[in-house]
């Protein structure tokens, strides 16, 4: 049996809001900055740092063996920038597939 507890489905909402607080929203908008400076330069930065970690910051790159290295290079760089992130870019060149992949019965 399936009963019902609480106020009816059709009365149920959900609002979901951004950060309201003025640092947080900076911080944020820093990171899409960095983000869309990747995209923008995705091919060559890709290629020219293969197999290393990469921090974007201040609309730039640093590459380094770790992340730890990436970063105090970053960090050195653009100390205000909050919204610098690390990426390890894989060594070789290849198509990935990102799926779940499940585990399927042999005997189907």
């Amino acid at each position: 049996m399936i009963r019902q507890i609480g106020p009816p489905l059709q009365e149920l909402r959900v609002v979901v809001e951004g950060p309201t607080d003025p640092q947080t929203r900076a911080r944020r908008e820093r990171f899409d900055r960095n983000w869309a400076w990747l995209k923008e330069h995705a091919s060559e930065v890709y290629e020219a740092h293969r197999g290393k970690v990469l921090c974007v910051a201040g609309q730039e790159p640093f590459a380094a063996d770790t992340t730890e290295e990436a970063l105090a290079l970053a960090k050195a760089a653009h100390p205000e920038d909050d919204g610098c992130f690390t990426l390890t870019i894989p060594r070789e060149r290849m198509a990935r597939i990102y799926a779940h992949q499940r585990g399927m019965d042999p005997e189907r």
